[in-house]
């Protein structure tokens, strides 16, 4: 498929998981991705594994939370293509604690890579979606938005983003632009590893506890998430906009 043909897309968190899959299914559809991370060697290995693959990717270092980095990405991406038509905020970390054990590290950490790094990147991003009067922003929550015990820090961001993502859609569509969020349940990733090593329980035991709560009877993986950015990319989905998609396998919200 060539529905992204010519078109310029920007993933944060591209090295793996979710991040990963997204950008090789856009890169599948035509488009030219820019792979984001700050984890700079598990970036230039997937970098080169799409290469190998003949996807048309480059790799970018950046901290999303950090403006002067972030602004150095945009600069970096028009001053070669002119333009960003898509934008995935997908970068997110997990320090997970009961609220009495949470320090305000733990809070702060993830408050900024998530919401500040999704407010800088969409920030940055609609000024060039603005100018060529069109663009789609896809930002990632997560189930979690709706109450999750241990990730009191995590659960307020993706629940913030959730109202970002709203309040931008009323923002930016008279530019053509749309911007939804895609919030996914149970995916089995390096993230959700860590999770079960929290917990202190084998993952295999953390993927079967969570498929007995799954409608469709099997856990989510990153493809899933994958499929449902590629539609929110696309030009199918220019009367969406300001919706939370949860892909989870069954109804949350």
């Amino acid at each position: 498929m060539v529905q992204l043909e010519n078109q310029i897309a920007i993933v944060t968190g591209a090295s793996r998981g979710i991040g990963r899959e997204i950008s090789k299914k856009l890169a599948l559809d035509g488009a030219t991705v820019y792979l984001v991370d700050i984890q700079e060697q598990a970036l230039l290995e997937t970098y080169h594994q799409f290469m190998e693959e003949n996807l048309s990717v480059k790799a970018i270092r950046a901290d999303v939370t950090n403006e002067a980095e972030v602004e150095k990405l945009f600069a970096e991406v028009e001053g070669e293509h002119g333009k960003v038509d898509i934008l995935i905020n997908n970068a997110g970390i997990i320090r997970d604690n009961l609220l009495y054990k949470m320090s305000s590290t733990d809070w702060d950490d993830v408050m900024n890579v998530h919401l500040k790094g999704t407010f800088l990147c969409s920030k940055y991003a609609q000024k060039s979606m603005v100018k060529n009067q069109y663009g789609r922003i896809i930002n990632l929550s997560s189930v979690s938005a709706l109450g999750s015990r241990g990730q009191a820090n995590y659960a307020a961001a993706k629940a913030g983003i959730q109202g970002f993502t709203k309040t931008l859609a009323m923002e930016l569509g008279k530019y053509h632009i749309t911007v939804n969020a895609i919030a996914p349940g149970f995916i089995m990733t390096d993230m959700t590893k860590a999770v079960a090593e929290r917990l202190g329980i084998p993952f295999e035991e953390l993927i079967e506890a969570k498929v007995k709560q799954i409608p469709v009877n099997r856990a989510g993986t990153p493809e899933d998430i994958a499929q449902a950015a590629s539609f929110f990319a696309s030009p199918d989905s220019s009367f969406i906009s300001g919706q939370v998609l949860y892909v989870a396998g069954g109804p949350k919200a």
